[in-house]
């Protein structure tokens, strides 16, 4: 039985080591800085700093890689809920176009209102990104505001 899990355990570290190897690209992409949100839309410094604190990693090309980024087979997962992050809404790359940046706006007032954002695995590790009641209805007050002069 030990000689089982011996090999077991040199089995399990040699996979482990070995995805070290397999590392999908952790990337800031250079960024237009006039269309960021913040030269698209007036976004007042409380809500820019709920944003910095609790949004900014995954939803902008400004991401803070943490050292678990490095390590297989987190990196994995975090590296794709950052790139997924990105593609359903980037506040580096904020679209020109009213009607889809009002929807951005009422999707962000829904997913923080349903405790969706942010993710709760990002949540675990990083505690100062959880948003309180008051956060909420301050980013739904302005995401409510901002698109009602989108429209």
């Amino acid at each position: 039985m030990k000689r089982v899990f011996t090999r077991l355990i040199f089995v399990l570290l040699f996979l482990f080591v070995g995805a070290q190897v397999v590392r999908p690209a952790r990337t800031n992409p250079p960024t237009d800085p006039g269309k960021s949100i913040y030269k698209t839309i007036e976004v007042p410094k409380d809500v820019q700093a709920i944003f910095d604190r609790s949004c900014r990693d995954c939803h902008s090309h400004n991401t803070t890689w943490p050292w678990y980024s490095n390590v297989a087979p987190m990196s994995w997962g975090v590296i794709n809920h950052v790139n997924e992050g990105r593609e359903h809404m980037n506040f580096s790359n904020w679209p020109p176009g009213p009607e889809e940046a009002g929807d951005l706006l009422d999707s962000t007032c829904k997913e923080v209102k349903q405790g969706r954002m942010p993710l709760g695995q990002y949540l675990l590790l990083h505690d100062e990104a959880k948003l309180t009641d008051a956060d909420r209805k301050k980013l739904c007050d302005w995401a409510n505001a901002a698109a009602s002069k989108l429209y």
